[in-house]
């Protein structure tokens, strides 16, 4: 084959404008993307082109000789030391808002502009044909040519979590990260969303809930269409799984064929800072796949609303627990995360989710206590915990002080440290398997009717609570390590 065939190379240029940073942004990946569509398009009618067809991310770079003078109580939008630090980019469409904010705290905090470019990073076919539904990258043995033969395809070297893990080197120029995810990663994120919810990228919002039961789904549903109704309510309209929105209270939506794994929903408003809605299903390994890939659209919080199993005597059906320690024995971040790091209570989001109890049972102070416990909750990988041997979960459980055992709360509370992004749990006791009382069919039924509604409702005015809330200080430097990057 002849060298490599790439687009006319567009000069890098700089900025002390963040709007106009990321309107060249866009400039520089629409042209990377067109080109490779473009090719591919080409390459699936007429075969094997003479060349091996390539295109780069953009990039934003920053260089700065002196360590910025910026308000200590700002986790993030400032660098800690003088260096080069750079990002790969990826959809600044979807990212716009994003993107202009961290790039203008860091002119602003630094004092110095930064540089749009093409990066030496290869964008790959697939993820330049994700948003054109005429293509399909054709999958090995269909085409008459070997794909990575004539594209660049998915690298998983370099798609992984180094940044946020913080195991990441600098590379060889001593280029520093500038963003917690680059462009590969977010990108495979993004496709991984569209498969789990049945919902694309663009309709996720700022503040997720987190569920395991799909009973919370038609109260979402039924909420969402009583905001509609409210011209007040600032909500503009509501997705279902299959990418189905409405902004009229009284449309019907039809159901979906098949449901994904995780089926979502989001309720929207113009600024993004609505709400999602993701039922995750049971357990963790579901619990951490979501929370991997939401991470990358950087939410302002999640929170987990779903049951759990009462482990106190004096705990009964329907009472809620707010969790502010959690003792993991999920297993699936073992690797990422280990056990012995404290996956602490974040103060801002436990008040905003004890204003919400308040406000939504009528109760304050010392009489919050009829039906709400604060304490520590395990989270277990095993469902049928209780048929084992009790003597040695039920006697950890007791030396923790635990309250309350579900199988996903810490680990979306330990990705939600580990991302970076404020997390919280509050759940409803369901059963009590160490006192006799099973989740039974009638039991639930009774149950569901007169808790779930409530339940989720006070999950909503949680995160309605942390909307009005600065960024900056929903964003505490609590969940920031030594080094870390400038973009939150």
């Amino acid at each position: 084959m002849t060298p490599t065939d790439t687009p006319d190379t567009t000069k890098t240029r700089s900025f002390d404008n963040a709007t106009d940073a990321v309107d060249y942004l866009e400039t520089l990946y629409d042209e990377a993307t067109s080109y490779l569509t473009g090719a591919l398009g080409r390459a699936l009618s007429d075969g094997m082109p003479g060349q091996h067809v390539r295109a780069f991310y953009p990039e934003v770079r920053m260089t700065t000789t002196s360590h910025a003078q910026v308000d200590s109580r700002l986790s993030f939008g400032h660098v800690n030391d003088p260096g080069t630090y750079a990002t790969t980019i990826t959809r600044p469409q979807l990212f716009r808002n994003y993107l202009i904010q961290q790039i203008g705290l860091l002119i602003e905090n630094h004092k110095v502009p930064v540089s749009v470019g093409p990066s030496t990073t290869p964008m790959p076919v697939h993820f330049a044909v994700a948003n054109d539904s005429s293509l399909t990258v054709p999958q090995d043995g269909v085409s008459d040519f070997i794909l990575r033969d004539a594209f660049d395809v998915p690298d998983l070297n370099v798609i992984n979590d180094d940044i946020v893990n913080g195991v990441h080197e600098l590379d060889r120029d001593g280029v520093g990260p500038l963003a917690p995810f680059t462009a590969q990663r977010v990108d495979y994120s993004l496709a991984r969303l569209s498969h789990y919810t049945a919902t694309e990228p663009e309709h996720f919002q700022n503040h997720i809930l987190f569920t395991n039961y799909q009973f919370y789904v038609s109260e979402f549903e039924d909420f969402a269409r009583a905001a509609l109704a409210d011209p007040d309510s600032g909500y503009s309209s509501f997705v279902s799984t299959g990418n189905v929105e409405i902004t009229d209270a009284t449309t019907p939506i039809a159901p979906v064929a098949k449901m994904p794994q995780m089926p979502t929903y989001h309720l929207k408003r113009p600024d993004g800072n609505g709400i999602t809605l993701v039922n995750i299903g049971v357990g963790p390994s579901n619990a951490k796949t979501a929370t991997d890939h939401i991470a990358v659209l950087r939410p302002h919080a999640w929170l987990m609303v779903g049951h759990c199993a009462g482990l106190r005597k004096t705990q009964a059906l329907g009472d809620f627990v707010l969790a502010h320690a959690y003792l993991r024995e999920d297993h699936v971040l073992d690797d990422d995360l280990p056990v012995w790091v404290p996956i602490p209570a974040l103060a801002e989001v436990q008040i905003a989710l004890e204003r919400a109890v308040e406000e939504m049972t009528d109760m304050e102070g010392y009489d919050m206590k009829r039906v709400m416990r604060t304490g520590t909750v395990a989270t277990h990988d095993n469902r049928n915990w209780e048929l084992r041997d009790q003597s040695g979960p039920v006697q950890r459980l007791s030396k923790s002080r635990a309250i309350a055992l579900d199988m996903e709360s810490a680990t979306i509370a330990a990705n939600g440290y580990r991302f970076r992004v404020p997390y919280g749990t509050l759940l409803c006791v369901s059963d009590k398997p160490l006192h006799g009382e099973l989740k039974l069919p009638g039991m639930a039924s009774d149950f569901y009717k007169t808790q779930v509604s409530r339940h989720l409702k006070i999950g909503i005015k949680a995160m309605e609570n942390l909307r009005e809330m600065p960024l900056a200080r929903l964003h505490s430097r609590k969940l920031r390590s030594f080094e870390e990057t400038a973009f939150l």
